[in-house]
């Protein structure tokens, strides 16, 4: 019903960004659980810059039209489609905190978690508000 509208791409965002945000919680708990294993390195996810870029690139006009006579040519300006978007689960093996190798700071990740938790409860609250004015409109 709403496939090709800024109403559905606003609410396939945010429906993709708060699936991201379970895949953090998994990764921060992994994290918090191994606070104390030796050479554990810790991990995060990295999805909102690269949505950002994705976003930015569907909007952005090429300088000049290049004109394309074969299709084999490469395009100069190629946008993303935000829906190719994947989060990454990034290795963080430069630092270390602690004398056996460990680099979890408990205080660190548990902000992390608590950030992580406000931002799904935001998003949440979003789709919440969206379907409500939704039906509001349909009464």
């Amino acid at each position: 019903m709403f496939v090709n509208t800024s109403f559905g791409r606003q609410l396939d965002i945010l429906h993709r960004t708060m699936d991201v945000s379970l895949v953090r919680q998994s990764v921060i708990a992994d994290n918090i659980a191994n606070v104390n294993t030796p050479n554990f390195k810790r991990s995060f996810v990295n999805f909102e810059s690269q949505l950002a870029y994705a976003l930015k690139s569907e909007s952005r006009q090429p300088r000049f039209a290049a004109a394309l006579t074969d299709e084999r040519h490469v395009p100069f300006h190629r946008p993303l489609d935000y829906r190719d978007v994947q989060p990454r689960r990034i290795l963080d093996f430069m630092t270390t905190a602690k004398n056996n190798g460990n680099n979890v700071d408990i205080e660190v990740e548990s902000m992390n978690q608590l950030n992580n938790q406000l931002a799904y409860q935001m998003m949440t609250r979003s789709v919440s508000d969206s379907i409500g004015r939704v039906n509001l409109v349909l009464r």
